[in-house]
């Protein structure tokens, strides 16, 4: 690209990769740009968390989220130029790997938890609470379009790895966890 704009959505559309003009508050472009959200704020976590495993994992989600936002922003793959990326089962696989490795390290839950503990921890459940919102947008789009079971599904336990890695950063960054005190 030679240039960042192009002016061609100053008139509220964007093109889909392989298929048509859409305006920008069209479902499917919400939902990539939730995705994108959520990788924007993954950047940020990424930021908070020292080298290690944690960052490491952020790396990987990002670039696996780019393939996602690919995924959904084409229509139909046959009309897209090149071939799009796509999330697979293994991915889905290894952040179920993952989950279970961190659930080792930790301390078994007895009540419901806050956001917070550390500033890594709360950004992470920052990042969790994105996801889920992303999560619902692309079911949203799934009632009227298909989408892969594997991008729903990794959607849905990202935002469960997410909530362990926030717990796993607190631990690691010596805050706590802050239980839920239900008023009576």
């Amino acid at each position: 690209m030679a240039k960042i704009y192009t002016r061609r959505g100053d008139d509220g559309s964007t093109g889909l990769f392989g298929g048509p003009r859409v305006r920008k508050d069209d479902l499917r472009v919400v939902a990539y740009g939730d995705v994108d959200e959520l990788n924007s704020a993954l950047g940020m976590a990424r930021e908070e968390l020292p080298e290690g495993d944690l960052r490491s994992l952020i790396d990987s989600f990002q670039s696996e989220l780019f393939d996602l936002g690919a995924e959904l922003a084409t229509p139909d793959a046959a009309q897209a130029p090149k071939e799009v990326p796509r999330v697979s089962s293994q991915s889905v696989a290894r952040l179920e790997r993952e989950i279970d490795r961190l659930t080792e390290e930790l301390p078994p839950m007895k009540n419901f938890i806050l956001p917070g503990g550390s500033r890594s921890g709360a950004v992470l459940h920052f990042c969790r609470t994105v996801c889920r919102r992303a999560e619902r947008k692309v079911v949203e789009l799934a009632d009227s379009t298909p989408v892969s079971a594997e991008a729903l599904a990794y959607l849905n336990r990202l935002s469960d790895l997410l909530f362990v890695m926030a717990r796993a950063a607190n631990l690691r960054a010596g805050g706590r966890e802050i239980p839920w005190t239900p008023k009576r």
